[in-house]
């Protein structure tokens, strides 16, 4: 019984010192992630929407509400989770970084930032966090397939999988259809709150 009792004082001792421990590490590096993940969106940020020098995250953002004008345009998949204004060096506002999670993603959710000018041009677009098919999915990382978005002014875009052109028109990934449908269904969502919150630019 002795033993029984000893070796359970040893377990508990060594789980709480083990919690403790774990507690410390979390301290430790729980600032520094924080600011590594901000300067990677703030690195983003700038990567779709140049002409701005800082950005304010709008605090008056509501997902609720965002999510709800998504859904009545017929975006059921996407949600908006972050929207920051662009201002340059003078304080003018340029434009806005709409943050959008697609959760059609083929292997699992897709984070993107969209870039908008104040006249509605789509000025970039950037992945926050992706986890498509390697060498399928992922290409839409590359900036052949990002740079199809780049400095477009149009109402909404649309994938093709036969070569159509336009500016609205988006050519898809090689047998990735589904990364392709997701990323552009999201870069929509972007201009459709754009369009109904954010003064609308030219598509008004």
């Amino acid at each position: 019984m002795n033993k029984i009792v000893k070796n359970t004082l040893i377990l508990t001792t060594i789980t709480v010192v083990a919690g403790l421990l774990l507690g410390v590490v979390y301290g430790v590096t729980k600032d520094p992630i924080a600011k590594a993940q901000e300067e990677a969106k703030q690195e983003a940020f700038r990567s779709v929407l140049s002409d701005a020098e800082t950005f304010e995250s709008d605090t008056e953002f509501d997902a609720d509400a965002a999510s709800a004008l998504l859904k009545e345009n017929g975006y059921t998949s996407d949600d908006i989770s972050e929207v920051a204004e662009g201002k340059d060096s003078s304080g003018e506002t340029v434009g806005y970084v709409v943050n959008v999670t697609s959760h059609e993603g083929y292997g699992g959710d897709i984070d993107i930032s969209v870039g908008i000018r104040e006249d509605g041009t789509v000025t970039g677009i950037e992945m926050l966090s992706i986890s498509e098919t390697a060498g399928l999915g992922m290409k839409a990382k590359e900036a052949d397939f990002k740079d199809q978005f780049k400095d477009k002014n149009v109402e909404k875009f649309t994938y093709t999988k036969t070569g159509e052109s336009g500016d609205d028109m988006i050519d898809a990934i090689s047998g990735a259809t589904i990364t392709t449908n997701a990323v552009t269904n999201a870069v929509d969502s972007a201009l459709v709150y754009f369009q109904n919150e954010l003064g609308g630019g030219s598509n008004e």
